[in-house]
């Protein structure tokens, strides 16, 4: 493994360039002048600095508009890599991905249901060599870690990791000095939340937020292309929003929270206790002939047999989450919303239920129309949108790069 050095830096001017030359590259230092207001002298000498870095390459020449053809310049993808983890309950995925976010190579390591703060250090520092070392000749810059549960942004503390029963893993101090590498930490969803404004869909949307549908239910928040975080990092923990006030208990202790009806776990305690009210249905069979746990996958296996109570569930499933969605509609206007995790995959089962009931609830015609659809990131969204947040302090300005 090669690493990359870099120093801390703010510079407005370069971060406007550089940002240029990713969205609108191949594009030439008298276009990026011309366009951002920089003086042609400015520019030449902040390029020249980004192409010393390794950032910036010149690619080709380009039309003459008269005199001599423009040198165009594009960003280096190539040149630097970078791993992002997605720490969960059970798995650690990763991978190394290049600074067009194109994954190089992923992987998967389980947790122990019983596991230490040493040894969840240990197992992602193997992680993260497992990584390295079949890529020993990529240059390293970074390591992003989306950590489900409470974060610290700022020191890269997991304050609290209740899937795993942990308090105030110190990841950050550990992994860089472990690595020699920056290390940025963020809340899973979140991380979730910037990969896919960085990467794809919440391209030119600069107010969007992502919602997790999984295990628990969190939402990733982006305004003004910046991850909202809120006070003390707790923004986007909407599983915990209560929808009624007269439900089922929550892990949290409160009564009716959405997460008690949206949840993978949720929509299997639905299917269960209709079974047990005398509904047929497939899915009796189903955890009878393959001795699985009732639960929201195995609903969705009974939906795509056209099962009449898995439908129902499911269909039942979209107007709970189409209720929370006009709230956050209404709440935080965005321009679209992108729906993640693993009941996202019933998607032909819950969006239309979701679509419909937005039209119905919500205030104006436009929040009617607000965007919806299901990610198509799969399960190495949070690992990829975890290297994603490295990469936005790289082209936000946040540190630059040195060759050594």
């Amino acid at each position: 493994m090669k690493k990359g050095s870099f120093k801390w830096m703010k510079s407005l001017n370069r971060t406007i360039i550089l940002n240029k030359i990713r969205t609108d590259g191949p594009i030439s230092r008298a276009t990026i002048a011309k366009q951002t207001k920089l003086t042609p002298p400015t520019v030449s000498s902040l390029v020249n600095e980004l192409i010393a870095s390794g950032l910036v390459i010149e690619s080709e020449q380009g039309e003459s508009v008269g005199g001599r053809k423009p040198t165009l310049l594009v960003i280096d993808q190539a040149h630097y890599h970078i791993i992002g983890l997605d720490v969960g309950t059970i798995m650690i995925r990763a991978v190394l991905v290049d600074l067009s976010g194109a994954i190089i190579e992923k992987v998967e390591a389980p947790i122990p249901l019983s596991i230490s703060k040493d040894s969840l250090l240990k197992l992602i520092e193997n992680t993260i060599n497992e990584l390295a070392h079949q890529h020993q000749e990529k240059e390293l810059i970074g390591i992003g870690i989306g950590m489900h549960g409470v974060v610290d942004v700022a020191s890269g503390i997991s304050v609290y990791a209740p899937g795993l029963n942990l308090h105030e893993i110190p990841l950050k101090d550990e992994l860089e000095r472990r690595f020699d590498l920056h290390v940025k930490v963020d809340n899973d969803v979140r991380a979730m939340a910037f990969g896919e404004y960085w990467f794809s869909n919440g391209k030119n949307h600069d107010n969007m937020a992502v919602l997790n549908i999984g295990r628990g239910v969190g939402a990733g928040i982006i305004l003004n292309g910046k991850l909202f975080h809120g006070e003390h990092d707790l923004a986007g923990e909407i599983g915990h929003m209560t929808i009624d006030i007269h439900g089922k208990q929550c892990s949290c202790g409160n009564h009716g929270c959405w997460e008690t009806l949206i949840s993978g776990p949720a929509i299997g305690v639905e299917a269960e206790q209709q079974i047990i009210q005398g509904r047929d249905s497939i899915i009796r069979s189903l955890v009878t002939n393959n001795d699985e746990k009732l639960d929201g996958k195995l609903v969705y296996e009974a939906a795509l047999m056209k099962d009449p109570l898995a439908l129902e569930i499911l269909e039942k499933t979209g107007v709970y989450i189409g209720i929370g969605l006009t709230n956050l509609i209404h709440i935080l206007n965005p321009t679209k919303i992108i729906i993640g995790g693993g009941v996202a995959q019933a998607e032909p089962f819950i969006l239309p239920m979701i679509k419909e009931t937005i039209a119905n609830k919500a205030l104006t015609e436009q929040a009617k129309d607000t965007e919806i659809f299901c990610s198509k990131q799969g399960i190495f969204a949070t690992a990829n949108g975890a290297a994603a947040l490295v990469l936005g302090e790289i082209f936000e300005g946040e540190f630059s790069l040195e060759n050594e």
